[in-house]
């Protein structure tokens, strides 16, 4: 029996109370909040469970189980965990007494599905108008932000978008935790490590990120920007690596902006606000902003945004898709439809520059000849 099945097997005894949530595909996330306190993510919305661990021990040590077998330490002195589990699922722990209520175990369930951008168009996520353009933005080598809040589904939208990339690139995919799975054949993932006990170890992702320049990757995508290594992408992206793609967490197109220029002054690189800001104006070509609707629980792209530079020191956008609510379903879902607002890119006469016209179908009005 290989270790991962003894893993497994284990998991499935100590989270015997949420095993039927983790076999459930409809189920996105389970958030335990204490042993008798037990919330299900289901469709975008949240529902309490009548599921309860026997005692607040018995779900202390399903979590000490998890960190025996991913090589992790957590106890008062470390009382928070990231690991994962064997079938992918990322899984965030809190004990006490940094956790008041009892242990906080969540976990984001890994989804065996490679959303594509079909799937989007089919959950009404995207419209096909909005495809197309993405998909020529993506072979023009437009930096890329998918931009949303927690939940909204940011790696799922980038997975999708991945799979514009043409197959003969050479891909270097860099994540705190592998999530992102893209089927081009040149594909070279690279994941964060975590310090062991003596701060040994350790790899973080903007580590990651300068060992990746030196890999000749045609393109680079980062799972989600959370720290210095802004400033190490956003040079990267001015320098000759176009094409790149990432998420950060903000819930609109310039909170998108403010959030990269904030992380990148996070960097041990010390530059005055304006040099960072003059970057991430610079670098940044498109933000693709998701949000979560409250009223239905979907998930939707809101706005497709063009960043084009400083005016007076301030970010300047185009919004070039904007989604419009329709109405109701019968069945109380939301009729929203992603269009265009008219408005052209500036780099609207690169796609026939680019000998791209055989793939304008759709958006023939976004495009100068």
């Amino acid at each position: 029996m290989t270790r991962e099945a003894i893993f497994e097997a284990s998991i499935g005894y100590f989270l015997g109370p949420v095993r039927t949530y983790l076999e459930d595909p409809t189920i996105t996330e389970i958030m335990i909040n204490g042993h008798d306190d037990i919330y299900i993510e289901r469709r975008g919305r949240l529902e309490r469970t009548p599921a309860k661990f026997v005692s607040a021990d018995a779900l202390l040590s399903a979590v000490h189980n998890i960190a025996q077998f991913v090589g992790r330490e957590i106890d008062e002195n470390r009382p928070v965990m990231d690991a994962r589990l064997p079938d992918g699922s990322r899984v965030h722990a809190v004990i006490p007494p940094s956790a008041r209520r009892g242990t906080y175990l969540t976990i984001r369930k890994f989804s065996r599905e490679v959303m594509n951008l079909d799937e989007l168009i089919r959950l009404g996520s995207l419209s096909d108008i909005a495809r197309e353009f993405l998909e020529i933005c993506v072979r023009l080598h437009k930096n890329i932000v998918v931009s949303g809040g927690t939940g909204t589904g940011k790696t799922s939208l980038l997975n999708a978008l991945s799979t514009s990339i043409p197959a003969e690139e050479r891909i270097v995919v860099i994540e705190d935790s592998s999530e992102l799975r893209l089927n081009q054949p040149h594909v070279l993932p690279l994941e964060a490590q975590q310090a062991d006990s003596n701060g040994r170890g350790g790899l973080s992702i903007r580590q990651l990120f300068v060992a990746s320049l030196r890999m000749r990757p045609d393109r680079i995508v980062v799972g989600e920007v959370r720290g210095g290594e802004a400033l190490d992408m956003i040079q990267s992206m001015i320098s000759g690596h176009a094409g790149s793609m990432t998420t950060v967490h903000a819930s609109s197109p310039r909170d998108a902006m403010v959030r990269l220029e904030t992380l990148s002054l996070m960097s041990d690189v010390s530059i005055p606000v304006y040099v960072a800001r003059a970057q991430v104006a610079s670098a940044i070509h498109l933000i693709v902003q998701l949000s979560r609707f409250s009223e239905d629980g979907s998930r939707r792209i809101t706005r497709i945004t063009e960043a084009h530079g400083l005016e007076n020191d301030q970010y300047q956008f185009r919004d070039l898709f904007v989604t419009q609510l329709r109405g109701r379903t019968k069945g109380g879902r939301l009729i929203a439809d992603l269009e265009p607002t008219g408005q052209l890119p500036t780099f609207a006469k690169e796609a026939h520059e680019q000998g791209m016209g055989e793939r304008i179908r759709l958006t023939a009005n976004m495009w100068l000849r």
